[in-house]
């Protein structure tokens, strides 16, 4: 068995059979207390009776960018041994680094996208520093601070940068060279004695050698990201007590089942050398690559808080659907004193920021816990139906980048969001992380919803119905026309967009042979044969339906955000029944820590969609753009079901109907049914009233302020 030896600046001495490529490796391991003169002691003892010899922790080759340098005491270990290879992991580092950080993202997907990254150290660690420079622009180095007590080395620039230039670098090291080998392998100093505080409170992600990011960062490290080499369990026990949220390891882990790595990348050299098939290969880059090539491992991402590590993460878009939403805010109170034309149009210009957490969702059927993160827009749905898509996508994207940093792997669009544009295409395209509209739920939701409102007004056959659908050609009325015409076989299709009509149409007829389809770019003369009416448009300052004209006992289900239809137009037909699509109960304990317009637990359906996925595994974008298959919408239903979601009851513009509320309707539905005259007059007196209501679609109930 080759038999390899590393000398290491720690205390512990074990000794570990570890496997290579198939052929087996005795692994020693001797400590030294950071006394470099025992280390050459020991090199020298050692020399001859292994087959390679491994330096961890002092400083013998000292790499910046392309350029290299021996430490002035560290680099003459290397003169003491004369028969025994030595190696410190300079040649398999970089490599190894780069690599891992691949595997690391393909394991976690945005493990470390636009994150705050500050390296702990940079010096010899350009691996890992190139390949985090490729995913996010926000990388600093605490080099100057750590070595020099410095925020920023004069004349060097970045320091330890992939992009340093050479007379940099060269500069860096020829101080570094000098340092003495006690600052490379410092103690543990006080909190108020560490240098470049501000950089750490600043990172989100602390990348480096694991020992002197204990020695260096802040007791302090809730929530923030360890990436290094390897972790021994002292190491790991430290992180867990300061808050850190998880160590990723790059190396090999070279025990089976060992997660995470244990060996530095001293030692994955040195088993790597012994391991060569011909040993009078060179010890360089080349012979590695080809080795390491074979080794099948992928690095190893450990959740050090209990709650970190059983949470599914995801975020979710918000914003104002009327004016009065702002003024209501509680970071945008004062704006009640500004007028109203000028406070809309400076929120809607903001940049997207993070509101709340949400908290306490979990599936009764599996125990998966999700934590959400809300994330604000300030434009109105009037903001963003008055400019280009591309203002909206830009903000989403940004809003995206802010969810990925916190954790999120899923995205839902609310609102006025989900239809803005090609309904969330571009935005999933330029998107780091899975988006959803959550439009599949919504469906599901507001059919769910429709039939249930069905059943309490009376309706003993849902079967032989005529239901409308307006704004048929929006991704959420088309499939809701699609799904309603296989279950009631009679549809009325309105839309302002006659080609969309005619197609949808004719896909309705193949779809649902014998299905009646009729199609309108007006709802007027047909609303009175339909018992029920569903409204899914993006209008604005139209009258969508006349509610005067319903026939007795109508269900309007209003799935638009905001809605088409106001409290004033509902009061003028009591016998009508108007809802919202369909509210959702989210299972468990759900806190959005943000009054998000329903009562608590209740969740809209586009969000419940992105928790469900959540809770389900699916980082995926599942309902995006104008065309939304049906069979998404079951999916999505089935995993409703699955996971204890269910509606929340009828809501009715703002308040949750009871059951005497439906009885009145009921009533008085029947009595004009039975009297045709005091239809006719119920009718016309509404139609009064209402032409003296202003017309507000997705309206305001406050008035504008000029």
């Amino acid at each position: 068995m080759k038999q390899v030896l590393v000398i290491h600046a720690g205390n512990a001495e074990f000794s570990t059979r570890v496997e290579m490529l198939g052929q087996p490796v005795q692994l020693r391991h001797i400590g030294c207390g950071g006394d470099i003169e025992k280390a050459r002691e020991l090199l020298a003892e050692h020399d001859g009776l292994f087959q390679v010899m491994a330096i961890e922790g002092f400083p013998v080759k000292l790499q910046l960018g392309s350029e290299e340098r021996l430490h002035g005491v560290g680099g003459r270990l290397l003169e003491l041994v004369t028969k025994t290879p030595v190696v410190d992991g300079s040649s398999v580092r970089s490599a190894l680094e780069r690599w891992g950080v691949m595997l690391a993202e393909r394991a976690e997907p945005g493990l470390f996208t636009d994150r705050r990254v500050l390296m702990v150290p940079g010096l010899n660690h350009g691996g890992m520093a190139h390949a985090l420079s490729l995913r996010t622009r926000h990388l600093r180095y605490a080099d100057p601070a750590m070595f020099f007590g410095l925020v920023r080395l004069p004349g060097i620039g970045k320091f330890g940068s992939p992009t340093t230039g050479s007379r940099q670098a060269r500069a860096a090291l020829r101080r570094l060279r000098q340092l003495p080998v006690e600052r490379f392998t410092p103690p543990i100093c006080p909190a108020e004695e560490r240098q470049g505080k501000r950089l750490f409170r600043w990172a989100e992600v602390l990348a480096g050698d694991l020992s002197l990011i204990r020695r260096s960062a802040p007791k302090d490290l809730r929530g923030k990201t360890i990436l290094t080499e390897f972790a021994d369990p002292v190491g790991l026990e430290d992180l867990h007590d300061r808050g850190a949220s998880c160590v990723v390891t790059l190396m090999p882990a070279l025990v089976p089942d060992s997660a995470p790595a244990r060996f530095s990348a001293a030692a994955i050299e040195a088993v790597l050398a012994a391991a060569r098939p011909d040993p009078g290969m060179s010890l360089s880059e080349d012979t590695y690559l080809d080795m390491i090539s074979e080794v099948q491992w992928t690095p190893a991402v450990r959740y050090l808080q209990t709650d970190e590590a059983v949470f599914n993460r995801f975020a979710f878009v918000i914003h104002p659907l009327h004016i009065g939403m702002i003024h209501r805010s509680p970071m945008f109170g004062w704006t009640r004193f500004l007028p109203d034309t000028l406070v809309e149009t400076l929120v809607a210009h903001l940049p997207p920021f993070h509101v709340s957490r949400i908290t306490g969702a979990r599936s009764p059927t599996t125990g998966q816990r999700v934590v959400g993160q809300l994330i604000a827009l300030g434009a109105t749905p009037r903001q963003m139906m008055r400019r280009s898509h591309r203002f909206t996508y830009k903000r989403l994207s940004k809003a995206a980048k802010i969810a990925q940093r916190k954790g999120a792997r899923i995205m839902g669009l609310g609102a006025f969001t989900s239809v803005v544009g090609d309904a969330g295409v571009t935005v999933a395209g330029n998107s780091p992380i899975a988006i959803t509209s959550g439009n599949s739920l919504t469906v599901a939701a507001t059919l769910e919803a429709a039939k249930l409102a069905a059943i309490r007004m009376g309706t003993t056959d849902l079967t032989k119905g005529r239901v409308m659908v307006i704004g048929a050609t929006g991704s959420i009325g088309s499939v809701c026309a699609r799904m309603i015409a296989q279950a009631i076989h009679d549809v009325v299709l309105v839309s302002i967009e006659p080609e969309r009509l005619i197609d949808l149409k004719r896909t309705i007829q193949r779809e649902t042979p014998g299905a009646r389809v009729t199609v309108a770019t007006r709802a007027r003369g047909l609303i009175g044969d339909c018992d029920m009416v569903v409204t899914a448009t993006s209008a604005f300052g139209q009258r969508i339906l006349d509610i005067s004209q319903c026939k007795p006992g109508a269900i309007v289900c209003d799935v638009a955000r905001p809605p088409d239809i106001n409290e004033a137009e509902a009061a003028l037909r009591p016998d009508v029944l108007v809802i919202e699509s369909g509210e959702v109960l989210i299972p468990g304990d759900v806190d959005f820590h943000y009054d998000i317009g329903l009562p608590p637990r209740v969740s809209y359906a586009c969000l419940a969609e992105t928790v469900l996925l959540a809770m389900e595994g699916r980082f995926e974008s599942f309902t995006l753009g104008r065309e939304i298959s049906i069979s998404r919408v079951k999916e999505i239903y089935g995993l409703f079901k699955k996971h204890g979601f269910r509606l929340a009851g009828l809501r009715s513009l703002g308040r949750y109907l009871t059951d005497d509320d439906i009885g009145v309707k009921r009533e008085l539905a029947e009595q004009l049914r039975n009297d045709p005259e005091l239809l006719q007059r119920t009718k016309r007196t509404a139609a009064q009233k209402l032409a003296k209501i202003p017309i507000r679609s997705k309206g305001v109930s406050e008035g504008v302020r000029s």
